[in-house]
């Protein structure tokens, strides 16, 4: 693993460049409002106030662009100026780019320029330029840390952030790190069983018990799905639930990740050249454990769930077979034509699970299913199927909060689900027409598992392309998560990241009967 640390500040620390690097970095008209009486206790006195005039005004970001002040050791980068309507406008993609091509390689400094509204989502961005996972023999021993610093301008800059923002940022850091170094970790590693324990650690810090149902036991509990995608693997597969039940809580919420391990896509055996990288399959349960471990510190208000489903989809002699018919949680048979279409198997378990036994009125699932989703909504944005208008709106609110954006798919399973018609089953688990919504069918698939007449909130995000940048793992979902539940917390900072109580009204009965006369 890379020693890098990071901790964020609301405050500027006096430093040399010449002993302390240091980037500053924003948007360009912020930039453009920096004071260098204010800027220059991290310049001083290596850098003048005209050579710092100059380099500001030398800035042509298109996208991006820099500037070096004071040779390699003070550079000052500008982010994009234009920003659609589908994209943060904080611009943290960019930002994470501009922060990995500045880094010196030792103890530094990062000065975020920005609004307060987008702190979140550029310290979120900021985090995922610092993966920790390597297995390179020559990464050096010693430590190096990182210290993020935010200035303030424009609006919002009168509230100053707190020590308790700073905390939670802080923490989303870390679970942003954690969720990337898990789905970055290969499975000679990470197998469910360790898995499991990276579970059990953070349980240990939250003081929670974890329920784990692994192996045989799944099959004598009617885990259909997660059984047989699993069993044929050295490990074994597990469901792992984590619940947290603060007291005088009324509403039940559900977090259900995808922890395949490792999909080589079973006996419908992927390619050489389409297998590598599907040790990022278990990204969405990495996501999950990261955005719990930050909701129940910081205080999460309702009972919050976070469901794991963990299997590695294997190839050997007890592999689940093209033509089995296998019965899932719900209830619902399955005629098996697809090995390689897992994911939604063990997730269909997950989400059947949060609502039968854990009595969740709002279900969220995270998964890294289709490969149809890049060509969908492409690398940066996930694709978003849900049940519920209101929360269709307020996950593309929450994404662009986040900086892990997400774009809305078709919900209409009266047009697309025949698409799984089977005769011999309830469904097969893959579509017979892949050019026919393929995204939205395979969400559908578990969606299913819940009812069409589900009176909650159920959302799925598909974040296969998300979830890694070029070879690294992203933490995608951390972020969203957190922004998307905002206003259940008791933290100020993660309220002011939901001013409109957006996800208030989720699972109310008014609520509950609009969905299910729109289904």
């Amino acid at each position: 693993m890379t020693n890098v640390s990071l901790t964020f500040s609301a405050s500027l620390t006096p430093s040399d460049p010449k002993e302390h690097p240091v980037l500053i970095v924003g948007q360009q008209h912020n930039l453009n409002k920096l004071s260098y009486d204010v800027i220059k206790v991290k310049l001083e006195p290596r850098v003048s106030k005209d050579i710092f005039s100059v380099g500001i005004a030398s800035l042509h970001p298109s996208p991006t662009d820099s500037c070096p002040l004071w040779m390699t050791y003070a550079t000052v980068a500008a982010l994009p100026v234009k920003c659609s309507r589908h994209n943060t406008p904080s611009r943290s993609h960019s930002l994470t780019k501009v922060i990995r091509s500045c880094l010196s390689g030792g103890d530094e400094y990062i000065v975020i320029v920005c609004e307060k509204g987008d702190v979140f989502s550029s310290a979120c961005a900021t985090a995922r330029s610092f993966p920790i996972f390597t297995r390179k023999s020559s990464v050096a021993k010693s430590r190096r840390h990182v210290s993020i610093e935010f200035l303030l301008v424009g609006n919002g800059s009168d509230q100053p952030l707190t020590d308790e923002d700073i905390q939670c940022i802080n923490d989303t850091a870390f679970a942003i790190r954690l969720a990337a170094r898990i789905t970055d970790t290969p499975c000679i590693e990470m197998h469910t069983e360790q898995f499991i324990r990276e579970i059990e650690i953070v349980a240990e810090k939250l003081g929670i018990e974890p329920c784990i149902i692994k192996g045989e036991e799944l099959k004598a509990r009617g885990f259909g799905g997660l059984y047989h995608v699993g069993k044929a693997a050295t490990h074994p597969a597990a469901l792992v639930v984590l619940s947290h039940k603060p007291q005088n809580s009324t509403r039940d919420i559900a977090w259900v990740g995808k922890g395949i391990v490792y999909d080589t896509g079973g006996l419908s055996i992927k390619g050489k050249t389409t297998m590598p990288g599907m040790k990022r399959d278990c990204g969405g349960a990495a996501a999950v454990l990261g955005a719990f471990y930050v909701a129940v510190k910081q205080g999460f208000r309702d009972n919050l769930h976070a469901v794991f489903c963990l299997a590695e989809n294997s190839v050997g002699p007890e592999s689940l077979r093209p033509d089995d018919i296998i019965t899932l949680y719900s209830g619902r048979t399955v005629e098996v034509n697809n090995t390689d279409a897992e994911g939604r198997l063990v997730l269909g378990d997950g989400v059947s699970y949060a609502q039968k036994e854990l009595k969740a009125v709002i279900i969220v699932d995270l998964a890294t299913l289709t490969g149809a989703q890049g060509l969908a909504t492409g690398r940066y944005h996930g694709a978003l199927l849900t049940n519920d208008d209101e929360a269709e709106v307020a996950c593309v609110h929450a994404g662009k909060l986040s900086g892990d954006l997400v774009h809305p798919l078709i919900y209409c399973p009266e047009i697309h689900f025949s698409e799984f018609a089977s005769a011999l089953a309830d469904m097969k688990n893959s579509s017979a027409d892949r050019s026919n919504a393929e995204v939205s069918c395979a969400g559908l698939f578990i969606g299913a598992q819940l009812g069409f007449d589900f009176p909650g909130t159920w959302i799925h995000i598909d974040m296969a392309y998300p979830v890694y940048s070029g070879e690294r793992a992203t933490g995608y979902g951390v972020g969203l998560l957190l922004a998307l539940f905002g206003s259940d917390s008791e933290a100020p900072f993660f309220q002011s990241l939901d001013s409109a109580n957006m996800i208030d009204g989720f699972g109310d009965q008014e609520s509950a009967t609009k969905k299910i006369r729109l289904a």
